[in-house]
């Protein structure tokens, strides 16, 4: 199973926006997938006690992550960096197993002409000091709020392209490296 991280906690986010189209990509190419959505974590992460015991509410989250074949990380950019509560999250998971031989891919979203080069170099850095198996396609969605229309869709088919094609890929390269078929799974 493919886990779609969505790297903010903003309601309404247009990350989230971007990351439904993944998911629906996923749910095209019969790839099941799961949602992790950092809007939806609990309260109690947040405590300063958490670094030494996480609460239960959190299982899920960090479940999910060393449950998945591989990690399909959706981040926008925060004044040229990733969301706090995403580094964060990082930084609450199990150490060294959430992402040690994980494969992981990366959309960058933001309202700026880089489309969030800067997080997604971050990210793979983080995730590359952690051994996760980068896959080396990345989408950078520039502009974002002029790529969405009305009802959160992307308007660009040319960009819808690029995620199917991303993801596609990355399904190629979770199933040699792991040894698992996920279409049809």
């Amino acid at each position: 199973m493919m886990t779609l991280l969505v790297g903010t906690n903003r309601p309404g986010s247009n990350t989230r926006k971007v990351a439904r189209h993944v998911e629906e990509i996923y749910a095209q190419l019969k790839v099941p997938v799961r949602v992790l959505d950092l809007a939806e974590l609990p309260a109690d992460i947040f405590s300063p006690s958490s670094y030494a015991e996480k609460p239960k509410s959190f299982a899920p989250f960090a479940d999910a992550v060393l449950q998945s074949s591989g990690l399909h990380v959706v981040t926008p950019e925060y004044n040229g960096s990733v969301p706090g509560v995403l580094k964060y999250f990082i930084d609450m998971l199990k150490f060294p197993e959430s992402f040690e031989r994980r494969p992981v891919c990366f959309v960058g979203v933001a309202a700026g002409v880089w489309g969030a080069l800067r997080p997604v170099e971050q990210l793979q850095m983080i995730f590359g000091y952690r051994n996760a198996l980068i896959y080396p396609e990345r989408v950078f969605i520039p502009g974002v709020g002029d790529q969405l229309d009305d009802a959160g869709r992307l308007k660009d088919a040319e960009l819808v392209g690029r995620l199917r094609k991303q993801a596609t890929g990355f399904v190629d390269f979770v199933e040699k490296l792991k040894g698992v078929k996920l279409r049809g799974a």
